[in-house]
């Protein structure tokens, strides 16, 4: 599948899109611009696509997997602990389609603010 950026100006993150609707609706709506919010060790921003909960939709996922949030609708990146964490797990607030696998460690997000500017756009 292709690739996508997410670039919050002063740094990027590069994602592999998997063979699922959302990533399919995702990548039909580059670029996508919107402004960050954060959410314990979260990054999250509004996305302009409407897509349902996917059938493995999940709340809890690994460092590197990035979510679609059908109740936003926002696209989602958890790199550690949220409010709602129960130990070590990175729970986002309700079940999400997992769309995108990120090429690097996502913990470098740790520095986002809310606010912050955020492009999501094709690689390649």
């Amino acid at each position: 599948m292709a690739r996508i950026r997410f670039d919050f100006g002063t740094l990027t993150l590069d994602a592999e899109l998997l063979d699922t609707p959302t990533a399919e609706a995702i990548a039909a709506a580059l670029p996508i611009t919107s402004s960050a919010l954060t959410w314990g060790e979260e990054v999250y921003f509004d996305a302009p696509v409407e897509v349902a909960r996917e059938k493995d939709a999940r709340a809890v996922v690994t460092p590197g997997e990035i979510a679609y949030w059908p109740e936003g609708p926002a696209i989602a990146i958890g790199f550690g602990r949220t409010p709602i964490s129960k130990g070590d797990e990175t729970r986002l607030a309700s079940p999400c389609n997992i769309f995108a696998e990120a090429l690097g460690d996502v913990r470098m997000l740790a520095p986002v603010k809310a606010g912050t500017k955020v492009t999501v756009t094709k690689v390649g």
